[in-house]
């Protein structure tokens, strides 16, 4: 087993220098399991928010020969619960198929005051 932690050049850099983007753990058979940090996003609304975290996941997984489709948890950390709709009907449309594991939590704030939601996920890249 390899563990390389990494900010991959051309995918969105991280908030400031004191966390990775990805650790990509590389398993004995080819495998890959991708750990992303968590991520946020500007705009006004949750909408906008969630839409623009699952394009910097989707751009993150991409610099890792992964897509969307390989995800296989996510945690989710709204800072209101009330909005989960909002939330669910953009994460739909990222998120086709099968279903991950998935926790949704609401959270009093997030380490930016404007962001209200943050996302992590985890995915799974299986040899051919």
């Amino acid at each position: 087993m390899n563990v390389t932690l990494t900010n991959p050049a051309g995918a969105p850099q991280p908030a400031n220098a004191y966390y990775s983007q990805i650790a990509r753990v590389e398993q004995a058979d080819g495998g890959v399991l991708l750990f992303l940090s968590g991520q946020i996003a500007a705009g006004e609304t949750l909408a906008e928010q969630t839409r623009g975290v699952f394009e910097t996941i989707d751009a993150l997984l991409a610099s890792q020969g992964a897509s969307l489709a390989d995800v296989i948890n996510i945690r989710t950390y709204l800072t209101d619960i009330t909005k989960l709709d909002e939330y669910g009907s953009v994460r739909r449309e990222f998120l086709a198929g099968t279903a991950p594991t998935s926790m949704t939590f609401e959270v009093p704030r997030l380490f930016r005051p404007e962001a209200q939601v943050e996302i992590e996920v985890v995915a799974a890249v299986i040899p051919d």
